[in-house]
């Protein structure tokens, strides 16, 4: 019997400050996950981008470098594969995205 008249004393005090409440409840969250996208989602849309744009610079003749750490020369290309000669006469069929990073001229001899 006092329980029930103790909930039902508190019950409209807390319906006064329910959207100011809830509203400072969900602060910390929306902060979180703003700073998690500049932290982390932002910085890796904008390698994957810059990723995507060196794969479509790609050309014949180009020294490339891997995922695997393969290194060669672009001997021929296609669609979404890439023909890389990596010693005299051996040609190694890789996929696109497996390109790592492209050298400057001249680094394989």
């Amino acid at each position: 019997m006092f329980i029930s008249s103790a909930f039902a004393q508190t019950a409209p005090a807390a319906a006064e400050g329910g959207l100011m409440g809830s509203l400072t409840g969900m602060l910390p969250l929306v902060l979180m996950f703003v700073v998690l996208y500049f932290i982390m989602i932002r910085p890796q849309m904008k390698r994957q981008k810059e990723h995507r744009a060196m794969i479509d610079a790609l050309a014949k003749g180009d020294e490339i470098v891997t995922s695997g750490g393969l290194l060669g020369k672009v001997s021929r290309m296609g669609e979404g594969f890439v023909h890389l000669e990596v010693a005299e006469g051996v040609e190694v069929q890789i996929q696109r995205s497996a390109v790592a990073q492209v050298l400057p001229k001249g680094t394989l001899k």
